[in-house]
């Protein structure tokens, strides 16, 4: 391939389609294109004024993305490739646009979906699958994140209702939620509970002033002597296992989404490269521009590939959460890797939201952290080896 006609797609260098579905490649071609026409134009200013597009929320219902990889109650019921893809290329656009369709999905619908009770199902999924209604899921406390047993809210008995209170921090669609799943200790343990929007007693803080996710919405919830009837209980979860597999539904999707944040990252630089002339020639044409852009491919391909293999062990339900702990670990380091070294191809004006390598290295910034931190998924990994738990 000649300077001049550089690659479009970095992955197309391991043809990563091949390995695709027909329908896989559909989906994400569909979910591609709906973002280029909705999303792409918009997301610097939304990404400059802290806006979350939340009129969008109805479209990603319509788009089939919202719940996609659960059954029935109006989801789409895809496979798991499927849903990381779409995933894919929602980060390729903004983090933000991937996180709200990762809580809306994955840890709202999916608490229910997995815990809920059947009365509970009829009444929230179908309207979480449109966009009618949008969830939010509170498991970190502002001195609780990867500790979560240690957490403070706590609900108690009162006759036939509970009395919840506490707080949550760093909550993902929580100022415009209208059902929030929250985790609290109890007699019995950890359960969880349905919290509509408009309870008494039941209130949220949007947090201001981010250096990253800013077209996304991140509250605080607070909950003071909230009386909720038994009915909002999620009837089959107790213990920590009823949040956890939330978040390992969740991380499934951060290790898709952190290809395509590396993606469209790198493929800004190739474009830019080529069109920069210094010296009288591209700089794609010098040697230090090809090792960093060749460098940054082979670890795209490579997490990409991950993502994938990740997603087959998972559609035959054969994935362990240590291995969704690799997958989250490698595929977000390389992914803000990667945004961090396209901005340096970019030069200064990788700093302008014209270019969309700082804007996901920023972004990124908060993915490296939330669904576990690297540190946790390192020692998650490292009892994997060693039989030894060290965070404990």
């Amino acid at each position: 391939m000649s300077s001049a006609q550089p690659m479009k797609d970095p992955l197309d260098l391991i043809d990563l389609s091949f390995v695709l579905s027909d329908e896989e490649r559909e989906i994400q071609a569909t979910v591609a294109k709906f973002l280029a026409d909705r999303v792409r134009p918009h997301i610097g200013e939304w990404f400059e004024n802290a806006h979350f597009a939340r009129e969008l929320a109805p479209e990603l219902g319509k788009l089939g993305v919202l719940g996609m990889h659960l059954d029935g109650y109006g989801c789409a019921g895809t496979n798991a490739v499927s849903y990381g893809l779409a995933c894919l290329e929602l980060e390729a656009a903004d983090s933000g646009f991937r996180s709200f369709v990762s809580v809306q999905g994955s840890l709202s619908m999916f608490s229910i979906w997995k815990w809920g009770s059947e009365e509970q199902k009829q009444e929230w999924l179908p309207r979480l699958a449109a966009g009618e209604a949008i969830g939010c899921f509170g498991l970190t406390e502002p001195d609780f994140g990867s500790n979560p047993s240690g957490m403070r809210t706590r609900a108690v008995r009162d006759g036939g209702d509970w009395i919840l209170n506490g707080s949550k921090m760093w909550i993902t669609n929580g100022g415009i939620a209208d059902v929030a799943t929250v985790w609290a200790q109890t007699e019995d343990g950890v359960r969880g509970f349905l919290v509509p929007r408009g309870t008494p007693g039941f209130t949220t803080q949007d947090i201001k002033q981010k250096m990253s996710l800013r077209a996304s919405i991140t509250s605080e919830l607070y909950f003071d002597d909230v009386r909720l009837p038994d009915a909002a209980r999620l009837p089959h979860a107790q213990g920590l296992r009823g949040p956890l597999s939330c978040l390992n539904e969740a991380r499934f999707g951060i290790l898709f989404g952190a290809v395509g944040a590396a993606r469209d990252s790198l493929q800004a630089a190739l474009e830019y490269a080529d069109s920069r002339v210094q010296f009288d020639k591209p700089i794609s044409a010098f040697q230090l521009t090809q090792k960093k852009l060749a460098d940054m491919t082979v670890s795209l391909g490579g997490a990409a590939l991950l993502a994938v293999h990740l997603g087959r062990l998972k559609d035959q339900h054969r994935i362990r959460p240590e291995q969704i702990s690799v997958g989250k670990l490698n595929n977000v380091r390389e992914a803000i890797a990667i945004a961090r070294e396209c901005r340096t191809i970019l030069g200064a004006n990788g700093i302008s939201l014209e270019y969309s390598p700082l804007r996901h290295a920023n972004n990124l910034e908060s993915v490296l952290t939330y669904e576990g931190t690297s540190e946790m998924h390192t020692l998650v990994v490292g009892q994997a080896l060693t039989g030894h738990a060290a965070y404990r």
